[in-house]
């Protein structure tokens, strides 16, 4: 990457005091990276400049054919002060592959970590240091050239965010309602399912309307062939564990390979469980319930970490989980990737990247 120029904000926010509200999404820092590319010429101009709206062409591809792709990672403010991040690597490895098949120019990797970095750095003070707070960064790429016809783009930006949100359960660790969807699809073989990409969001958001109509907060996918096996919860992966064993769907073009869940198989791994990655039948995880051996569910992400499922409704049938209680497993998982992630725990596996 050619040197990062910096133009600081001369106006800097009023940042949130400790113990003010964070929702989610909402409240954004002073500054964003941003990058730019150009058929022939490459990626170019990377800088640090005030947070502020963006101009695009109403003809801009990204607005018409969706070629865009986006990560989601957090920063940590550890005990000492200092802050860090979690597996970096994974998310500029996840955003080139996205960009690959979405035919965009790939960010290369060290570049992707430096963007976010540099950004983190600069926005420092950001970073809350309350506890569970953190700030999530939004690295994205978008389709900026103003064309209509579908082809892909000859220039693009690269861009980086920052907001800083508050503890996902501030209340304590609540198991979620789960609704299996059985007529609606996420993604087929071949598709786009493994990768982060908007209009896989955009497309899932009709039967989370259907779900919360019905007092559930999120969906659980099936495959999108056989509608057989289950796949994702929403913007999570999914884990099940069912008469000792822990399941949870391969990651074979339909399922995101989320870092949090490659760290959950990891640990579990190490800590001697057997961890199945082939496709289970959502059939199998009723009767497991109705049998009483679907002992945990639940499901793993940026946002939440782990996010225990206490009800699961597939068609007619519901599956009550643990008592509607988080199982042993799940929060031995919260307690040990919360606890790497804000440094109250050694990084034994070194998944931490620090940053200042």
């Amino acid at each position: 990457m050619q040197e990062i120029r910096y133009e600081l904000t001369k106006t800097p926010k009023k940042k949130p005091a400790p113990g003010d509200p964070l929702p989610f999404g909402s409240i954004f820092t002073d500054h964003m990276f941003v990058m730019d590319y150009t058929a022939g010429t490459g990626w170019h101009d990377p800088r640090i400049v005030p947070y502020a709206p963006l101009q695009l062409d109403p003809a801009a591809i990204v607005l018409h054919y969706a070629q865009e792709s986006f990560e989601g990672l957090k920063a940590y403010r550890t005990p000492d002060g200092s802050i860090q991040l979690f597996r970096p690597d994974r998310n500029a490895v996840r955003f080139k592959s996205t960009n690959e098949r979405m035919v965009m120019p790939v960010v290369p990797e060290e570049d992707f970590i430096t963007a976010v970095k540099a950004l983190v750095k600069t926005e420092k003070d950001w970073v809350p240091s309350q506890p569970g707070e953190s700030l999530y960064i939004r690295p994205f790429c978008i389709a900026t050239e103003a064309h209509l016809g579908v082809k892909p783009s000859n220039t693009y930006k690269f861009m980086v965010i920052c907001c800083p949100v508050a503890a996902y359960y501030p209340t304590g660790l609540n198991p979620v309602k789960i609704y299996v969807e059985d007529k609606y699809v996420r993604a087929t073989p071949g598709g786009t399912g493994y990768i982060k990409c908007g209009g896989n969001y955009a497309a899932s958001l009709i039967s989370q309307e259907i779900a919360e109509s019905i007092g559930y907060s999120q969906t659980l996918w099936l495959d999108g062939v056989e509608r057989k096996y289950v796949e994702e919860v929403g913007s999570m992966n999914c884990f099940f564990k069912i008469d000792g064993t822990i399941y949870t769907a391969p990651t074979i073009g339909t399922v995101l390979p989320g870092v949090t869940r490659m760290s959950c198989i990891d640990l579990l791994k190490k800590w001697g469980y057997n961890v199945s990655e082939e496709r289970l039948p959502v059939a199998d995880v009723m009767k497991a319930s109705r049998e009483g051996k679907l002992e945990e569910v639940f499901g793993t992400g940026t946002a939440a970490v782990i996010s225990p499922v206490g009800v699961l409704k597939y068609k007619d049938e519901v599956a009550q989980i643990n008592n509607g209680e988080i199982g042993e497993v799940t929060q031995r998982l919260y307690d040990t990737l919360t606890g790497i992630q804000w440094g109250r725990l050694p990084d034994d596996m070194h998944w931490t990247t620090k940053v200042c």
